[in-house]
């Protein structure tokens, strides 16, 4: 006589990812980022606050407040958005070298000008080097291989405006061409370090593939 059992399969519990303490902590990690954001931009807009209180050099308003900080939570939203889709240090670090590139160069424009005086016409060709960037990345679709030509790309194209500034005399007597090359060499310096961590992090790509496949 031959006895049979049959075992069935033990049947265990998984956690339930809709139960409530699994969404209030899915909630405290999607605002994680948001609250550094806004903490950093609020102390941030503290230094010039404090510096009116102690020097009549420092004079905002609440327009100039409003545009600080509107440059400050894009900038910070343009690199979470960036650092949640990177798939590597390299890759992170030149988006972040990048954006704050961008930010300097809008602020100090609009602070006190780069070529001569805020209001110089000639700060106006700093927009096309933003938006060489801005459409090299769009075409490049933000792949790294792209991204390193369009920052290349972004970086010859400041040089070009130092060079036009400096043929033409542009922005004297307020700024000499010492100010201008260091100031417009500063932010070439600072997109071709971007170009060349997108390119590191292109190369990064395939040795972290064939990880994956080995």
């Amino acid at each position: 006589m031959k006895l049979f059992i049959i075992a069935e399969p033990l049947y265990v519990a998984e956690p339930d990812p809709s139960t409530p303490e699994e969404v209030m902590k899915m909630d405290h990690t999607a605002y994680r980022p948001a609250t550094r954001l806004v903490l950093a931009t609020a102390f941030i807009l503290m230094l010039p606050l404090l510096a009116m209180q102690v020097t009549d050099q420092v004079v905002w308003d609440l327009a100039d407040f409003a545009v600080a900080g509107a440059l400050l939570v894009g900038t910070g939203l343009m690199y979470e958005l960036a650092a949640r889709k990177a798939g590597n240090i390299a890759y992170r670090a030149a988006v972040g070298v990048a954006l704050a590139a961008a930010l300097l160069l809008v602020w100090i424009n609009l602070a006190v000008g780069i070529i001569g005086e805020p209001d110089e016409l000639a700060n106006g060709m700093y927009v096309g080097v933003l938006a060489v960037g801005i459409i090299g990345a769009i075409i490049a679709r933000f792949q790294p291989h792209g991204m390193a030509r369009a920052l290349f790309a972004t970086a010859l194209a400041q040089a070009l405006v130092a060079v036009i500034a400096l043929i033409f005399g542009l922005g004297s007597p307020a700024s000499g061409p010492l100010e201008i090359l260091a100031l417009n060499g500063s932010f070439v310096a600072l997109f071709v370090g971007s170009a060349l961590l997108f390119r590191y992090a292109a190369r990064e790509q395939p040795r972290a593939g064939a990880g994956l496949a080995g």
